[in-house]
């Protein structure tokens, strides 16, 4: 069974500990100082900075759970305005993230359908995100659920830069 429940600040913990896991499921093999992604993990996915974000108001968490077990998470930030988007009224679906076990189970589709969902529900006309140039799976992902490139941006992990694309939907 899929559950998607909003996550609370006492959820810190599991969300941290996913961040820190998917993240480096995802990227880690894209990212060639391994220093540079621990030491990313530590500062991005603190329970500290985890806690804050939980309770920042601004930003929307999302933990999935199959069978009681939590498998991902997803992260919007409200109200997020990019350059690259033609819109005022625009939120970023910042993070969705699930754990490569449960990959094969097509549960990324079921988060993203969630997600803007709840964008709609919170009347925005537009989401936008970044992705990984070299991510291939997830570019892909998004083009079938009809985002569009719109335009690039850099993502920093330690001393190097990463080129992401922005891409953008209309809700």
């Amino acid at each position: 069974m899929i559950e998607i429940k909003r996550a609370k600040v006492s959820d810190s913990e599991v969300v941290a500990l996913l961040g820190r896991i998917t993240y480096s499921e995802s990227h880690g093999h894209f990212i060639e100082n391994k220093q540079d992604l621990f030491d990313y993990n530590s500062m991005a996915f603190s329970i500290e900075r985890t806690s804050k974000d939980l309770a920042d108001t601004n930003n929307l968490y999302f933990i999935l759970y199959y069978n009681s077990f939590p498998a991902g998470y997803a992260k919007i930030v409200l109200n997020a305005k990019n350059e690259n988007v033609d819109s005022n009224n625009c939120c970023r679906l910042e993070r969705i993230y699930i754990l490569n076990e449960f990959l094969s189970l097509k549960l990324g589709q079921k988060t993203l359908d969630v997600m803007l969902k709840k964008a709609k529900e919170l009347n925005f006309d537009t989401i936008w995100l970044t992705t990984y140039i070299k991510n291939y799976r997830a570019i892909k992902f998004y083009q079938k659920n009809e985002f569009l490139h719109v335009g690039n941006y850099s993502f920093r992990v330690g001393g190097t830069d990463y080129d992401n694309f922005v891409f953008s939907k209309s809700l």
